[in-house]
């Protein structure tokens, strides 16, 4: 896959001039209803798929594939970043009015800190074939730590032990001040300029993304190997994420089987990845160092499949169990309200 300056460059403005276009409309915006941040959620998706098609136009429907089910997975399993996000914003009370703002910066910084790690990741692939043993080790051990992390509730296990580790980290490296200074990060104390709680925030963000999405860069190097298509793919998946977080309360309580959907997904990339590895083997003392073309290959046709069929599949059974689970409480609170009212009608 050629991919020229002019699109990088093309897809740079666009990425910016959509991300400024939301700032503006969002201006001022002291509280965000979850109607309007669906409705910017919808926005996203829609110009990530438009964004696809423009892909499947310029270099055919099989780089175009790979850029949808590449951007699937990211905003999938980013999903869970937003867990972590909860949790810093509430360990540094951030106000309402500041929450989309310090979002936006968090985020963007991921976004640069997830490219350093996808030009390291391409650099490595590009070079040495066995990587992919090692990010299909990696994407299978996740898949079996989310299944295992369930609780016996079917609630999924949100370490809050991470974030406060990074934050103390970075208060150590960053002198700062517990007090909120309205927007501005920093502020002049004592003749020297500290930290307010909003860098603290925005930087926590950014890094604690990165760290909790190690397990999103080897997933979609199992899809593509296009350096483009990884960046674009992990831009538009961020970008959706800010509005996201205000859905999450709501969707994420309500897709009670998403972690069950995310390690499946995460083992059948992990092993697609093997299975490559083994198409692009120059192992020495795998087959003589050749690659291994008895292997059955994943079609990226497949990959899409999977992928979106599993999220469908984890949409209808975690709507299934919630209504289950309302009707339940309905009649247990029926039967307890009956109970309740003998002694009155026997009286």
């Amino acid at each position: 896959m050629h991919v020229s300056a002019a699109w990088w460059i093309a897809t740079v403005v666009l990425v910016l001039a959509i991300t400024a276009i939301d700032l503006f409309l969002n201006r001022g915006q002291t509280h965000i209803t979850v109607r309007h941040a669906v409705r910017w959620v919808l926005f996203y998706v829609a110009v990530a798929l438009a964004f696809g098609v423009a892909i499947i136009i310029g270099f055919g429907p099989g780089y175009g594939g790979q850029f949808i089910a590449g951007w699937l997975t990211e905003y999938s399993l980013s999903a869970d970043n937003l867990f972590v996000f909860l949790v810093l914003m509430t360990r540094f009370s951030v106000p309402e009015r500041l929450q989309l703002r310090v979002l936006t910066i968090g985020i963007l910084l991921a976004l640069v800190l997830r490219a350093g790690l996808i030009a390291i990741g391409a650099a490595a692939i590009s070079q040495f074939s066995w990587v992919f043993f090692i990010f299909a080790a990696f994407l299978l051990y996740t898949a079996w730590n989310l299944v295992r992390s369930k609780h016996g509730d079917g609630e999924p296990d949100v370490d809050e032990e991470a974030p406060p580790a990074v934050v103390g980290f970075i208060g150590r490296v960053i002198p700062s001040t517990p007090v909120w200074h309205g927007g501005r990060p920093f502020v002049k104390q004592n003749h020297r300029w500290i930290a307010t709680p909003m860098l603290v925030t925005m930087v926590a963000i950014g890094v604690t993304d990165v760290l909790f999405a190690l397990d999103s860069i080897p997933a979609i190097f199992g899809l593509t190997k296009e350096p483009f298509l990884v960046v674009t793919a992990n831009a538009f998946a961020l970008m959706g994420l800010r509005q996201l977080f205000f859905v999450v309360r709501d969707l994420l309580d309500r897709l009670r089987h998403l972690d069950t959907g995310l390690s499946v997904i995460l083992a059948f990339i992990g092993v697609k990845l093997i299975l490559e590895a083994f198409h692009e083997n120059n192992l020495p003392f795998l087959n003589g160092g050749e690659p291994i073309h008895a292997v059955p290959a994943v079609p990226t046709w497949l990959s899409l499949s999977v992928i979106v069929g599993i999220l469908v599949v984890v949409t209808i059974t975690s709507t299934l169990a919630n209504r289950r689970d309302e009707r339940n409480a309905a009649v247990a609170e029926g039967a307890l309200t009956s109970k309740d009212d003998e002694p009155t009608r026997a009286a």
